[in-house]
């Protein structure tokens, strides 16, 4: 049997946003064609974008929550609660049952697809003009945009129905300029650029969500960036002042007396550049060097004298 959306991306029906976003997240960057070795890549691909995009919409995951809790009332629609429009025949669901039956699911096939009605229902819906959906994408890029701003192309695979009422995805190559100073998960909106409208409907908007590559040394949270810095053992011991290159630029930074390794330090409205500006927190990493020579050597041993009364393992 075929899976539906949340099984699709693995999540359940009680998945928060934030757990659905994060899984379509892990499972787009595994499958997407350009950097994916699986067989199947684009056809995984195509899968979760189609999920993701009615998952992530708050109406139409509650009107697809609905197909499934109420499978008998979708005769033909498909075994999967998808929306699969394979063999459904749009005059037959109107023969069937009390019109009260039914009523509030004329707008539920509307916002999944003109097409997917098919006989009197889709001859009713093709009489009127309708503007297209709305369409959202998440897309990741480096951090370093979030201070400087930058127009660049990407190509996005957009969930989308066909003329026949059924889902399938659209290759979209895009020039997009993100301004700088945006935060993690604010969006771009790029008017027109959504689904087509129908019947001469104007187009729906895209909507294109900005998330920031982590890296082992920079993470964003929110307009704060989280960046580590190596620092020796002296500079950490005497409270040195050290000189960083940050994403900000190159800044003087007063390290506190016996500092530690993961002891963050706070430089206010030196994160990204929005409105309300964001923090940079230094994350120190103390390096030891290596004695690869003999004075190397003996300065640790007068170390290890200076500090023998020093237990870390008690």
């Amino acid at each position: 049997m075929a899976k539906n959306y949340y099984e699709e991306l693995g999540v359940s029906r009680n998945a928060t946003p934030d757990e659905i976003k994060k899984s379509y997240r892990k499972l787009a960057r595994k499958y997407h064609p350009d950097v994916s070795k699986e067989s199947d890549s684009e056809a995984k691909m195509q899968a979760i974008n189609v999920a993701y995009d009615t998952l992530s919409n708050p109406e139409k995951k509650a009107e697809y929550d609905q197909i499934l809790d109420h499978p008998q009332g979708f005769a033909g629609f498909g075994q999967n609660g998808q929306g699969a429009a394979s063999g459904f025949d749009g005059a037959q669901f109107y023969r069937q049952g009390n019109a009260s039956d039914f009523q509030g699911f004329e707008d539920l096939f509307g916002r999944f697809g003109s097409g997917f009605g098919g006989g009197d229902y889709q001859y009713q819906r093709q009489k009127r003009s309708h503007r297209g959906e709305d369409q959202h994408a998440s897309i990741e890029v480096d951090v370093e945009i979030a201070y400087h701003g930058t127009t660049q192309n990407i190509t996005l695979q957009i969930p989308t129905v066909n003329a026949y009422g059924e889902p399938e995805v659209q290759r979209k190559t895009l020039q997009v300029k993100i301004p700088k100073g945006m935060k993690e998960g604010q969006q771009i909106r790029l008017s027109g650029q959504g689904q087509s409208g129908i019947n001469g409907g104007e187009n729906g908007d895209l909507y294109i969500e900005i998330q920031y590559k982590d890296t082992d040394r920079v993470r964003v949270e929110g307009a704060d960036v989280y960046a580590t810095v190596d620092v020796t053992p002296w500079e950490a011991a005497l409270g040195q002042k050290i000189e960083v290159n940050t994403l900000a630029g190159k800044l003087g930074v007063n390290l506190p007396k016996n500092a530690k390794t993961g002891q963050q330090l706070r430089l206010k409205d030196k994160g990204i550049p929005n409105k309300v500006p964001g923090n940079l927190y230094l994350v120190l990493n103390i390096v030891l060097p290596q004695a690869t020579t003999e004075e190397q050597q003996q300065a640790y041993e007068n170390f290890a004298a200076a500090f023998s009364s020093f237990t870390p393992r008690s």
